[in-house]
């Protein structure tokens, strides 16, 4: 098992009233009775609908909210938050990478209709795209990550602050975002909220352990669950392969073969384009020789690329 991000021994909070810096040791919660973990989860719901209110407070003054966007990867997390903060928002926002599952794709998009909530779905502009990066370079390694968060979601997240913000002095957008702090290294110091230029990031669930989202689940079963994250243990919305584990895509392909079928079809267009071998491997990073170290997946990475790390032990448990 990996080492706890948040040791207990230097943990000195209440379980059943969680504050806003440091989440709860798992541990502590899987402690909890089931009457326990009920009234938590209460607290929390309760801590993230302030969240909003305090970003709100905190970074506008005379301007004018334009829409509320739920950032809905389609994963189990984001769907939980999108359950939670539907009532709210006037958006979803899908960044469709063009090298995802297609069934996480469409889950997204029947959700939203069902629950009649407008989905912006919306691609990296022409050029941007994945398939133009590999014929040219290759597959992405570990080094070329955060330049694929840039291409595949950045710049379909920038499309909708533009169609949405038509007066930037004067406007505001907010992102909701399913990042939490207890996700992995990177996320453990993940802003409650903060502003960049005319958007208001907000991440309601970043106290909440995997255990927390659980106790959600059980106590809104209409919360919609995505079988690609409960097969694969991610949303597959984003498959740049950068930091893809060993075997990952045979697992992918044992699955969901034509989304496999897609990955080697454009291998094979590169290998013809005269890309260099090694780069025609998807997620040959994974693949490096044992002398060589593997990346420090705490470099710079996008603010939405929380599932690039494998799951953790406890995160499969709680599955």
């Amino acid at each position: 098992m990996s080492t706890p991000l948040f040791a207990l021994d230097s943990w000195a909070g209440d379980p059943m009233h969680p504050g806003t810096d440091t989440p709860t040791p798992v541990e502590l919660v899987a402690e909890l009775t089931w009457n326990q973990r009920k009234q938590r989860v209460a607290v929390l719901i309760e801590q993230a609908h302030q969240i909003l209110t305090d970003a709100l407070a905190a970074h506008t003054d005379r301007h004018t909210i334009v829409g509320t966007c739920l950032l809905w990867s389609g994963g189990n997390d984001s769907n939980v938050l999108a359950h939670l903060m539907r009532p709210l928002a006037t958006h979803a926002v899908h960044a469709n990478t063009g090298i995802g599952i297609e069934e996480t794709r469409q889950f997204v998009r029947d959700t939203a209709d069902a629950w009649d909530l407008p989905l912006l779905e919306r691609h990296p502009p022409a050029g941007s795209d994945y398939r133009s990066y590999v014929l040219e370079h290759g597959f992405p390694g570990p080094a070329q990550h955060f330049r694929m968060y840039q291409r595949l979601k950045e710049r379909a997240l920038r499309q909708v602050r533009r169609e949405l913000v038509t007066r930037p002095h004067r406007q505001r957008v907010v992102f909701l975002a399913g990042r939490r702090r207890a996700e992995s290294k990177r996320r453990v110091r993940v802003p409650l909220h903060e502003r960049d230029r005319s958007v208001i990031w907000v991440s309601p669930l970043a106290l909440w352990t995997t255990l927390d989202l659980n106790t959600y689940r059980h106590l809104h079963p209409d919360t919609p669950r995505n079988q690609v994250s409960d097969l694969l243990h991610m949303s597959g919305e984003c498959l740049c392969g950068s930091f893809a584990e060993v075997d990952e895509l045979e697992q992918i392909r044992q699955w969901f073969p034509a989304t496999a079928a897609r990955i080697d079809a454009l291998a094979a267009e590169a290998r013809a384009n005269g890309v260099p071998e090694e780069r025609c491997r998807w997620g040959w990073g994974a693949y490096r020789p044992a002398n060589r170290p593997r990346p420090d997946r705490r470099r710079k990475t996008g603010p939405l690329c929380s599932s690039c790390t494998a799951p953790t032990l406890w995160q499969h448990a709680a599955s």
